[in-house]
Protein backbone atom coordinates (compact mmCIF):
# COMPACT_ATOMS: atom_id res chain seq x y z
CA UNK A 1 0.00 0.00 0.00
CA UNK A 2 1.67 3.54 -1.09
CA UNK A 3 0.50 6.90 -0.17
CA UNK A 4 0.43 6.35 3.53
CA UNK A 5 2.00 8.51 6.44
CA UNK A 6 4.50 7.75 8.23
CA UNK A 7 4.47 5.77 11.55
CA UNK A 8 2.54 7.24 14.55
CA UNK A 9 4.95 9.14 17.34
CA UNK A 10 3.22 7.14 19.70
CA UNK A 11 2.80 3.15 19.67
CA UNK A 12 -1.33 2.46 19.65
CA UNK A 13 -2.99 -0.49 20.07
CA UNK A 14 -6.53 -0.92 18.96
CA UNK A 15 -9.23 -3.60 20.19
CA UNK A 16 -11.56 -4.47 17.54
CA UNK A 17 -15.02 -6.02 17.42
CA UNK A 18 -15.47 -9.06 14.52
CA UNK A 19 -19.21 -8.70 13.69
CA UNK A 20 -20.16 -5.36 12.46
CA UNK A 21 -16.79 -3.40 11.68
CA UNK A 22 -15.28 -5.60 10.18
CA UNK A 23 -17.73 -8.21 8.79
CA UNK A 24 -21.61 -7.71 7.77
CA UNK A 25 -24.07 -10.53 9.52
CA UNK A 26 -27.48 -8.74 8.21
CA UNK A 27 -27.81 -10.97 5.21
CA UNK A 28 -27.75 -14.06 7.66
CA UNK A 29 -29.27 -12.48 10.54
CA UNK A 30 -32.13 -11.95 8.13
CA UNK A 31 -31.85 -15.67 6.46
CA UNK A 32 -32.32 -17.06 9.84
CA UNK A 33 -35.38 -15.11 10.82
CA UNK A 34 -37.06 -15.78 7.37
CA UNK A 35 -36.02 -19.42 7.94
CA UNK A 36 -37.16 -19.43 11.26
CA UNK A 37 -40.61 -17.72 10.65
CA UNK A 38 -40.94 -20.34 7.80
CA UNK A 39 -40.19 -23.80 10.21
CA UNK A 40 -42.60 -22.31 12.38
CA UNK A 41 -45.69 -22.06 10.11
CA UNK A 42 -44.60 -25.85 8.30
CA UNK A 43 -44.20 -27.31 12.24
CA UNK A 44 -47.87 -25.93 13.25
CA UNK A 45 -49.24 -27.11 9.92
CA UNK A 46 -48.23 -30.77 9.99
CA UNK A 47 -48.56 -31.08 13.76
CA UNK A 48 -51.98 -28.69 14.71
CA UNK A 49 -54.13 -31.62 13.83
CA UNK A 50 -57.29 -32.13 14.74
CA UNK A 51 -57.37 -28.41 16.10
CA UNK A 52 -57.44 -26.37 13.03
CA UNK A 53 -57.64 -23.13 15.46
CA UNK A 54 -54.13 -23.39 15.92
CA UNK A 55 -53.47 -22.74 12.44
CA UNK A 56 -55.49 -19.30 12.57
CA UNK A 57 -52.15 -17.22 12.43
CA UNK A 58 -51.03 -18.16 8.82
CA UNK A 59 -53.67 -15.70 7.71
CA UNK A 60 -51.79 -13.07 9.31
CA UNK A 61 -48.70 -14.12 9.07
CA UNK A 62 -46.20 -11.50 7.25
CA UNK A 63 -42.53 -11.97 6.27
CA UNK A 64 -40.86 -8.15 7.23
CA UNK A 65 -38.60 -7.28 4.54
CA UNK A 66 -34.72 -7.18 5.16
CA UNK A 67 -34.74 -3.59 6.15
CA UNK A 68 -37.39 -3.08 8.17
CA UNK A 69 -36.47 -6.46 10.19
CA UNK A 70 -32.83 -4.83 10.32
CA UNK A 71 -34.04 -1.32 11.59
CA UNK A 72 -35.83 -2.90 14.64
CA UNK A 73 -32.39 -5.15 15.08
CA UNK A 74 -30.57 -1.68 14.74
CA UNK A 75 -32.80 -0.40 17.75
CA UNK A 76 -32.45 -3.05 19.46
CA UNK A 77 -35.98 -4.16 19.07
CA UNK A 78 -36.24 -7.92 21.02
CA UNK A 79 -36.84 -11.33 18.63
CA UNK A 80 -39.89 -11.67 20.42
CA UNK A 81 -41.28 -8.18 19.63
CA UNK A 82 -40.49 -8.83 15.95
CA UNK A 83 -41.93 -12.32 15.76
CA UNK A 84 -45.06 -10.67 16.97
CA UNK A 85 -44.99 -7.79 14.16
CA UNK A 86 -44.53 -11.01 11.86
CA UNK A 87 -47.78 -12.22 12.64
CA UNK A 88 -47.07 -15.22 15.35
CA UNK A 89 -48.91 -15.55 18.19
CA UNK A 90 -47.64 -16.21 21.93
CA UNK A 91 -48.37 -20.14 21.12
CA UNK A 92 -45.94 -20.14 18.30
CA UNK A 93 -43.29 -17.53 19.21
CA UNK A 94 -41.19 -19.87 21.91
CA UNK A 95 -40.89 -22.42 18.77
CA UNK A 96 -39.93 -19.55 16.55
CA UNK A 97 -37.23 -18.21 19.02
CA UNK A 98 -35.46 -21.92 19.36
CA UNK A 99 -35.50 -22.13 15.83
CA UNK A 100 -33.61 -18.68 15.89
CA UNK A 101 -31.05 -19.95 18.45
CA UNK A 102 -30.55 -23.28 16.52
CA UNK A 103 -29.64 -22.36 12.83
CA UNK A 104 -28.16 -18.59 13.62
CA UNK A 105 -25.03 -20.34 13.58
CA UNK A 106 -25.11 -23.34 11.32
CA UNK A 107 -22.64 -23.76 8.67
CA UNK A 108 -25.15 -23.39 5.45
CA UNK A 109 -25.94 -19.60 6.85
CA UNK A 110 -22.18 -18.45 7.88
CA UNK A 111 -21.36 -18.78 4.00
CA UNK A 112 -23.92 -15.36 4.09
CA UNK A 113 -21.35 -13.13 6.19
CA UNK A 114 -19.47 -11.22 4.19
CA UNK A 115 -16.42 -8.59 5.10
CA UNK A 116 -17.44 -4.97 5.01
CA UNK A 117 -16.22 -2.31 2.59
CA UNK A 118 -13.12 -0.84 3.13
CA UNK A 119 -11.59 -3.20 6.04
CA UNK A 120 -8.81 -4.54 3.76
CA UNK A 121 -7.21 -1.11 3.69
CA UNK A 122 -8.32 0.40 7.07
CA UNK A 123 -6.65 -2.69 8.60
CA UNK A 124 -3.59 -2.41 6.44
CA UNK A 125 -3.09 1.19 7.08
CA UNK A 126 -3.39 0.50 11.25
CA UNK A 127 -0.86 -2.27 10.40
CA UNK A 128 1.80 0.25 8.47
CA UNK A 129 1.65 2.79 11.18
CA UNK A 130 2.83 0.30 13.91
CA UNK A 131 -0.58 -0.16 15.40
CA UNK A 132 -0.98 -3.24 17.51
CA UNK A 133 -4.34 -4.74 16.36
CA UNK A 134 -6.48 -6.88 18.30
CA UNK A 135 -9.19 -9.30 17.38
CA UNK A 136 -11.89 -9.30 20.56
CA UNK A 137 -14.90 -11.08 19.63
CA UNK A 138 -18.04 -12.98 21.01
CA UNK A 139 -18.16 -15.07 17.80
CA UNK A 140 -16.48 -18.52 18.29
CA UNK A 141 -12.94 -18.08 17.56
CA UNK A 142 -12.30 -21.02 15.03
CA UNK A 143 -15.29 -19.23 12.75
CA UNK A 144 -13.71 -16.07 12.92
CA UNK A 145 -10.13 -16.93 12.38
CA UNK A 146 -11.06 -19.08 9.43
CA UNK A 147 -13.57 -16.08 8.07
CA UNK A 148 -10.20 -13.74 7.99
CA UNK A 149 -7.84 -16.62 6.27
CA UNK A 150 -10.23 -16.90 3.82
CA UNK A 151 -10.16 -13.44 3.08
CA UNK A 152 -6.10 -12.81 3.73
CA UNK A 153 -6.73 -10.47 6.66
CA UNK A 154 -5.44 -13.42 9.83
CA UNK A 155 -1.57 -12.07 9.38
CA UNK A 156 -2.38 -8.37 10.26
CA UNK A 157 -3.81 -9.52 13.95
CA UNK A 158 -1.45 -9.43 17.03
CA UNK A 159 -3.93 -11.27 18.34
CA UNK A 160 -7.25 -12.64 18.39
CA UNK A 161 -9.83 -13.63 21.52
CA UNK A 162 -12.76 -15.12 21.19
CA UNK A 163 -15.41 -17.80 22.61
CA UNK A 164 -15.93 -21.21 22.47
CA UNK A 165 -19.41 -20.62 22.50
CA UNK A 166 -21.70 -20.25 18.84
CA UNK A 167 -24.35 -18.49 20.77
CA UNK A 168 -22.58 -15.76 22.93
CA UNK A 169 -21.98 -13.10 19.69
CA UNK A 170 -26.09 -13.49 18.80
CA UNK A 171 -27.12 -13.14 22.61
CA UNK A 172 -24.21 -10.06 22.50
CA UNK A 173 -22.97 -10.72 26.56
CA UNK A 174 -21.55 -7.30 27.47
CA UNK A 175 -19.76 -9.15 30.51
CA UNK A 176 -18.14 -11.70 28.55
CA UNK A 177 -16.53 -9.22 26.17
CA UNK A 178 -15.00 -7.19 28.98
CA UNK A 179 -13.60 -10.32 30.41
CA UNK A 180 -12.17 -11.04 27.08
CA UNK A 181 -10.85 -7.16 26.68
CA UNK A 182 -9.35 -7.31 30.15
CA UNK A 183 -7.74 -10.49 29.31
CA UNK A 184 -5.94 -9.34 26.11
CA UNK A 185 -5.18 -6.20 27.30
CA UNK A 186 -3.19 -8.24 30.23
CA UNK A 187 -1.61 -10.27 27.87
CA UNK A 188 -0.98 -7.66 25.29
CA UNK A 189 0.73 -5.07 28.25
CA UNK A 190 -1.80 -2.21 27.73
CA UNK A 191 -1.23 -0.76 31.69
CA UNK A 192 -2.07 2.38 33.16
CA UNK A 193 1.13 3.79 31.45
CA UNK A 194 -0.26 3.37 27.83
CA UNK A 195 -4.11 3.36 28.24
CA UNK A 196 -4.22 7.05 26.56
CA UNK A 197 -2.77 5.51 23.17
CA UNK A 198 -5.33 2.09 23.00
CA UNK A 199 -9.23 2.01 21.63
CA UNK A 200 -12.31 -0.32 21.22
CA UNK A 201 -13.95 -0.25 18.22
CA UNK A 202 -16.97 -1.85 18.16
CA UNK A 203 -20.75 -1.24 17.01
CA UNK A 204 -22.58 -2.61 20.02
CA UNK A 205 -23.09 -1.47 23.81
CA UNK A 206 -20.88 -4.90 24.76
CA UNK A 207 -18.01 -3.07 22.68
CA UNK A 208 -18.61 0.20 24.34
CA UNK A 209 -19.22 -0.80 27.40
CA UNK A 210 -16.20 -3.34 27.95
CA UNK A 211 -13.77 -0.28 26.75
CA UNK A 212 -15.89 2.10 29.47
CA UNK A 213 -15.25 -0.87 32.21
CA UNK A 214 -11.24 -1.09 31.21
CA UNK A 215 -10.58 2.81 31.15
CA UNK A 216 -9.71 2.96 27.11
CA UNK A 217 -11.37 5.22 24.74
CA UNK A 218 -14.23 3.57 22.42
CA UNK A 219 -15.15 4.28 19.03
CA UNK A 220 -19.07 3.17 18.34
CA UNK A 221 -19.68 2.77 14.35
CA UNK A 222 -22.69 2.50 12.62
CA UNK A 223 -22.62 0.12 10.08
CA UNK A 224 -23.90 -2.71 12.44
CA UNK A 225 -26.60 -3.89 14.66
CA UNK A 226 -26.82 -0.77 16.53
CA UNK A 227 -28.32 2.51 15.13
CA UNK A 228 -27.20 5.88 15.44
CA UNK A 229 -29.83 6.73 18.28
CA UNK A 230 -29.01 3.61 20.20
CA UNK A 231 -24.98 4.15 20.20
CA UNK A 232 -25.47 8.22 21.00
CA UNK A 233 -27.12 6.51 23.96
CA UNK A 234 -23.53 4.76 25.09
CA UNK A 235 -21.28 8.05 25.31
CA UNK A 236 -18.57 6.69 23.26
CA UNK A 237 -15.68 8.37 22.44
CA UNK A 238 -16.29 8.99 19.09
CA UNK A 239 -19.31 7.72 16.44
CA UNK A 240 -17.93 6.51 13.04
CA UNK A 241 -20.00 5.28 10.29
CA UNK A 242 -17.39 2.25 9.92
CA UNK A 243 -14.10 0.96 10.26
CA UNK A 244 -12.16 3.02 7.75
CA UNK A 245 -13.91 6.25 9.54
CA UNK A 246 -12.34 5.51 12.33
CA UNK A 247 -9.21 4.09 11.42
CA UNK A 248 -8.96 7.74 9.19
CA UNK A 249 -9.30 9.01 12.90
CA UNK A 250 -6.72 7.28 14.76
CA UNK A 251 -4.05 8.13 12.24
CA UNK A 252 -5.01 11.22 11.24
CA UNK A 253 -5.56 11.31 8.10
CA UNK A 254 -5.94 14.73 5.74
CA UNK A 255 -9.12 12.78 4.26
CA UNK A 256 -11.01 12.62 7.71
CA UNK A 257 -13.32 15.68 7.07
CA UNK A 258 -14.67 13.00 4.18
CA UNK A 259 -15.42 10.90 7.00
CA UNK A 260 -19.00 12.17 9.41
CA UNK A 261 -19.96 11.58 12.19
Amino acid sequence: MTGFPRSLSHPMTVFCDFDGPIVDVSDRYYSTYHLALTDTAKFYREFSQPNPKNLDFLDKLTLLTKAQFWQMKQNRVPDLEIARQSGLDDVQIDYFLRRVMEIVNCANLLHLDKIQPGVTWALGLLRSQGCKLILVTLRDRSEAIDMLERNGLRPLFTGIYGTASSEAAYQNYSQIKTQLLRRAMHEHQVTNHNLDHSWMIGDTEADVLAGQAMGISTIALTCGIRSLNQLSQLQATLIKTDLLCAVHHLVGLSSLQACAN
